[in-house]
């Protein structure tokens, strides 16, 4: 037990550190991407490409980090997410940031997926909500809360200080991998039948994609992948932008205090996921996120827009950790890296899709009409996961 939760918390500083330059960005990204001279659907290409590149690298990640261990799948990780932030600092043409992004997705998407698989080596089904709930906390708050140094870097020191800083960023993650992160590999091989060789990964993959539960869970982190990168990262800071008449720095205020507010909830959320069960906390949180961007869209002071924000990271705060538990329960004994990356790469077509299809609907139809359209997509999968997913843990 102690071994695990001096994990965790290495984990809580390293997720902390790799999102935390992430969200930096969120001001600045569409704006500087908009400085080439490109289109809403082409800005949506800059948050999509580091979507599709998390996408790519998912399953590879899963087998990094069976073969060598977690802590070098996830060190690789932040040198090429620091790797890929530097190169966008220097990128001269739409197309090289394009590039430049692609490796910083992929070292993010390395990061991201071997956390979820750490987390479900070192967690069981009793207390898996309240730990994943931490340490999604620390993975939401960072996200949330970054643009507000990043907004303030932004308008002083210009749109390519936030790039430094998520550079620098990667850079403390892979350290803190490197030298703080136990080795867990090791949990997961345990929980395996002894003297029985898993499976090939194609037919760990078939065993999980006929798991309805899972792939409705898959589905529901597809959802808020795509809702996600596309409204509230691409969308909604020209929204403030331009719509509601924000600066960079009232724009990282309002995008961070969802965050502050919703980090005040994450673990009693988690402690609810372990008492009621998954779908408790899965399926109100999903309905609640899709109608913050009905607020995002009649938004037209900056009261509003922080009120959306805080509605939105309340709701993703509490539904944050239930669907990871989720896919860890639903994960076959010593098959949590399978599980889990493809719990990612799932989700992260919603990064790749996302920003494209609702920067193209922005550019048809407006800004409204995609976070509307936002909003449908998750009250949908919302439901569907309500009316057919069976729960998977609930205390007795």
């Amino acid at each position: 037990m102690l071994f695990e939760r001096r994990v965790l918390i290495a984990m809580c500083v390293l997720i902390f550190a790799n999102q935390l330059g992430f969200g930096a960005m969120v001001p600045s990204l569409p704006l500087y991407a908009e400085t080439f001279g490109v289109s809403a659907t082409a800005i949506g290409m800059a948050i999509a490409v580091y979507g599709l590149a998390r996408f790519v690298t998912a399953l590879p990640s899963g087998l990094i980090s069976d073969k060598w261990g977690r802590r070098p799948a996830l060190a690789i990780g932040g040198l090429l997410s620091a790797l890929g932030n530097f190169w966008s600092v220097y990128a001269e043409a739409y197309p090289e940031f394009l590039i430049a992004r692609f490796v910083a997705g992929a070292g993010a998407g390395m990061v991201v997926t071997t956390g979820s698989v750490v987390l479900a080596d070192i967690t069981t089904k009793e207390r898996r909500g309240r730990m994943i709930a931490i340490y999604q906390g620390s993975f939401i708050f960072a996200v949330g809360v970054g643009p507000l140094p990043g907004g303030v870097l932004a308008q002083t020191y210009g749109l390519l200080a936030p790039f430094w800083f998520c550079a620098v960023a990667s850079l403390v993650a892979g350290s803190v991998a490197l030298f703080a992160v136990g080795e867990t590999r090791h949990l997961a091989q345990a929980k395996h039948a002894s003297g029985k060789t898993l499976p090939p990964l194609y037919e760990q993959i078939r065993l999980l994609w006929t798991n309805i539960g899972f792939m409705l869970v898959s589905g529901i982190g597809l959802i808020n992948a795509l809702t996600r990168t596309g409204g509230l990262f691409n969308i909604v800071p020209i929204i403030g932008s331009f719509k509601v008449g924000l600066d960079y720095y009232e724009i990282g205020v309002g995008l961070g205090v969802g965050s502050i507010l919703g980090l005040l909830a994450v673990y009693p959320a988690g402690m609810a996921v372990d008492r009621w069960g998954r779908k408790a906390v899965i399926v109100p949180a999903t309905l609640v996120t899709g109608a913050s961007f009905v607020v995002f869209a009649v938004a037209d002071t900056f009261f509003w827009f922080a009120t959306a924000n805080a509605l939105w990271g309340i709701a993703s705060s509490i539904g944050g950790s239930a669907p990871a538990a989720y896919a860890a329960d639903s994960a076959p004994p010593g098959m949590n890296a399978s599980a889990m990356s493809l719990f990612r790469m799932l989700g992260d077509i919603g990064y790749v899709v996302g920003p494209i299809l609702l920067g193209l609907i922005v550019d048809m139809q407006g800004a409204d009409a995609a976070l509307f359209l936002s909003t449908f997509l998750l009250i949908t999968i919302g439901a569907a996961f309500a009316r057919f997913a069976p729960e998977t843990y609930r205390r007795q």
